[in-house]
């Protein structure tokens, strides 16, 4: 519908009203599904509202909703190169399902004062729920958003059952991976991992004990290395391994099997004629290093995806329980040759 000067009109609510010769709470039963309205008028409002192009004003809807249609997403304040990968895609995931159903998503740090951020938000009545990216075993995070009685999600395993979460099945993955480096002959494995407050990494341990306990494999053959995501141990570490001979040394992510990689080469350790290498989580540098490195792939946007949507239910109502990713890829390459 163009103006005198052959520009599209931007309608108000009044103007339709005007339009069609009825008054403004018409307009507006119309639009939002409610009301006692005729069939016939209801569908003439909305005829004439797609013709010429109006959208309710996001900020009346909210106010009489009660809603900000605003998602606060919790984001690592740390997070390394290769992390980022990660943390892009299951963000893109997240902005893609709010974006579907006319969400926002307000990004916050979880740095060391976690809930400094999220709680202006929430003060303020900025968000509606929250998406924390990172499960702890030790964080004010949870406690903090069940007492404020904001709705969330947390992406990573947990053991609290009042908590609604969404991953990937690692705990699966990390056995199946290292149930087939046994059945190839694997032994003696070195198993290296990072933080030990971090949810994630006691799922993979768990899944690499249970392939070692399927197999028969004694633990006390293998070894294990938690709390090695500073570079100053690790050399430590991989001298300390590489000097018990181990058949495998199984990186519990792509951090650490890239800084793995860069001691090998340093110390003239050659892969896989001299120790074979696996990652728990893959990345770009991983599949196209010489030799590539026998990995596990999930789907980052996916879970986002799924966590979001977890989410929305919930601020609906319409929440259920936790959520297991099941899909991932065992990606056998150079590195277990």
């Amino acid at each position: 519908m163009p103006t005198e000067h052959g520009e599209k009109k931007i309608y108000t609510l009044n103007d339709i009203a005007k339009e069609l010769g009825v008054n403004k709470a018409t307009v507006s039963k119309a639009i939002s599904g409610k009301g006692n309205l005729s069939a016939q008028t209801r569908a003439r409002i909305l005829d004439f509202i797609d013709q010429c192009g109006y959208r309710p004003n996001a900020v009346a809807q909210s106010l009489a909703k009660n809603q900000t249609y605003n998602i606060g997403l919790m984001m690592p304040d740390y997070v390394g190169v290769l992390d980022e990968a990660f943390f892009r895609e299951c963000l893109r995931g997240v902005c893609k399902i709010a974006s579907n159903y006319g969400y926002d998503v307000l990004m916050v740090m979880d740095s060391e004062k976690p809930v400094e951020h999220i709680a202006r938000l929430i003060d303020n009545r900025k968000i509606d729920g929250v998406i924390a990216m990172r499960s702890l075993v030790d964080s004010p995070v949870v406690g903090f958003l069940k007492e404020k009685q904001v709705p969330f999600v947390i992406i990573g395993p947990t053991s609290d059952q009042s908590v609604l979460s969404v991953d990937n099945d690692n705990r699966g993955a990390c056995r199946d991976l290292t149930s087939l480096l046994i059945t190839r002959g694997t032994r003696k494995m070195a198993l290296i991992g990072g933080d030990d407050n971090n949810c994630v990494t006691h799922s993979r341990l768990k899944g690499f004990w249970d392939a070692c306990d399927q197999a028969g494999l004694s633990r006390d053959e293998q070894m294990v290395y938690l709390d090695v995501n500073r570079d100053s141990r690790l050399p430590e570490v991989i001298d300390t391994v590489l000097a018990q001979k181990p058949d495998c040394i199984v990186c519990m992510d792509d951090y650490i099997c890239n800084m793995v990689l860069i001691h090998l080469r340093t110390s003239k350790v050659q892969v896989p004629r001299d120790v074979k290498i696996v990652s728990y989580y893959d990345n770009i540098l991983l599949e196209n290093n010489i030799p590539s490195i026998t990995s596990l792939h999930f789907d980052a946007a996916e879970l986002g995806k799924i966590a979001c949507q977890k989410l929305i239910d919930k601020l609906g109502g319409k929440a259920d329980g936790n959520y297991i990713l099941p899909g991932y890829q065992m990606v056998m390459r150079d590195s277990t040759k």
